[in-house]
């Protein structure tokens, strides 16, 4: 139980929670601002990347992720120094992936050879969608023609470059989504994001979808057929899915995600920012003040985390089943029994396994293509 988390590994999750403009679909803890001392912030990241090494000593740090908001607007300085903090503070991998998200724009285009420099060497870019019309809708501030040019400066300056996409649009056929995707694998990338658009409440569209004035949504039969002309395509590309929502062709897959999905440990910092801990043999759920002012302020005082919860062995059980059946390569049912000390109910494994939502090989658990496409009601059946 100790060293549980070994089995999945260890990263660092830094949140930058500021953008240029706020997305009507987005839920994401971001916040517009004109006024970022940038030196302040670099001060309160520091200081929590101290604070959490103390707790995690001796660990080998597999992979940093720099999300937002929008991290392509940090200073590259302050990206090279928390990246310089962290590989003092824990031993880096060999082969650490360092990942920072970026929007397509021109002026963080700009930025990308800096980035290089800092010691960034993944790039995942926030392109969703590559339609002007719908660009607009999403409330974007990129054209397509600048999400091309981003992309060619990034895979100049990167080996790795991913790139996200929202599928599901208003108004969007499945002809269109067709095409659009083929477009996207035509730019020779190794790792792509596919998300179905989701109305989530507190957003603008939410907003709007709860008055009737969110037009043009497909029905959820028209969804799920472009989810499952998305699994063919990218496969038919060489790019199949490792996890519900995410393909790459084999090697290229995003480190970091790999460790939420496997179960590692991961520190989080940075305002709202979740996070893993194994602490004196107790897993621990941290998380951290919501409002960047707030975390700021926290942050420079000692510990910008709000609260923690220790996680019981059948709480780390689920989380582990609800990640693991995510990924194509599926659960470690050896592992799951000896965190929750219980067997998974024979019975409904058995009965999911006959409708062919799931399959057992050896001691493997995984969801199947047809699985993975309703995975939340196969999680709630093994879970009930």
């Amino acid at each position: 139980m100790a060293d549980d988390w070994r089995n999945g590994g260890f990263g660092l999750y830094v949140h930058w929670p500021f953008c240029e403009a706020k997305c009507p679909y987005c839920d994401f803890n971001s916040h517009v601002s004109r006024n970022i001392d940038q030196k302040q912030w670099l001060e309160a990241y520091l200081t929590e990347l101290r604070r959490s090494a103390t707790e995690t000593p001796d660990r080998i740090l597999n992979t940093i992720f720099f999300g937002g908001g929008t991290p392509s607007l940090m200073d590259p300085d302050t990206v090279a120094a928390v990246i310089d903090e962290a590989r003092a503070l824990w031993r880096p991998a060999n082969d650490m992936e360092i990942t920072l998200e970026a929007n397509p724009g021109s002026v963080e285009a700009g930025r990308f050879a800096a980035y290089r420099d800092a010691g960034v060497n993944r790039i995942s870019m926030g392109v969703q969608a590559l339609n002007d019309e719908d660009l607009r809708r999403l409330g974007r501030i990129h054209t397509v023609a600048e999400a091309h040019a981003a992309f060619d400066i990034a895979r100049n300056c990167f080996d790795r470059v991913s790139f996200d996409l929202i599928y599901a649009r208003q108004h969007q056929t499945l002809d269109d989504w067709r095409a659009e995707l083929t477009e996207a694998l035509s730019m020779a990338v190794d790792h792509l994001s596919l998300y179905q658009l989701t109305i989530e409440e507190g957003t603008a569209f939410g907003d709007r979808y709860a008055v009737g004035k969110l037009r043009g949504l497909p029905e959820d039969d028209h969804a799920a057929d472009m989810y499952l002309a998305t699994q063919e395509i990218c496969e038919a590309h060489g790019l199949p899915a490792y996890e519900v929502s995410n393909h790459a062709r084999p090697g290229a897959e995003s480190r970091h995600n790999l460790i939420y999905w496997n179960y590692g440990d991961y520190v989080g910092i940075g305002p709202g920012a979740h996070g893993r801990i194994t602490v004196h043999n107790t897993k621990y759920a941290t998380e951290t003040y919501l409002s960047p002012t707030a975390w700021l302020t926290a942050a420079l005082k000692g510990s910008g985390e709000k609260e923690r919860t220790a996680l019981s062995p059948q709480d780390q059980a689920n989380e582990y089943l609800i990640m693991g059946l995510r990924i194509s390569d599926g659960l470690d049912i050896d592992r799951y029994s000896a965190l929750s000390s219980y067997e998974l109910p024979h019975g409904k494994l058995n009965d999911l396994s006959e409708i062919g939502m799931v399959e057992v090989q050896g001691r493997q658990l995984r969801a199947t293509k047809n699985g993975r496409a309703v995975l939340n009601a196969v999680i709630r059946e093994l879970l009930g």
